[in-house]
């Protein structure tokens, strides 16, 4: 499926350095054009209720990494909020 490089899957949790007024956000959808060349995106639900889509091809200078899109780690989330996702899901 096309030469892409994913940064972010179905279910990662984000946030924007950017806009944090946006709050968390999860990703909701993934896709990937079969013709080379194509579009590789995804969508991310954030807190303040909209639903914004993002390039995820990593090679490219639009990626939403270098946008300012940042995964959480699960270990990094759990240390600052003391709460342990495995017990939410």
């Amino acid at each position: 499926m096309g030469d892409y490089v994913i940064y972010l899957r179905v279910g990662d949790r984000v946030y924007h350095k950017r806009f944090t007024k946006w709050g968390m956000g999860v990703v909701i959808e993934e896709r990937r054009s079969e013709i080379p060349g194509g579009f590789c995106y995804v969508r991310i639900n954030f807190q303040d209720g909209k639903v914004r889509v993002f390039d995820n091809n990593y090679p490219s200078v639009n990626c939403c990494y270098y946008a300012g899109v940042k995964k959480v780690h699960t270990e990094t989330l759990e240390k600052i909020t003391g709460l342990r996702l495995d017990v939410l899901e």
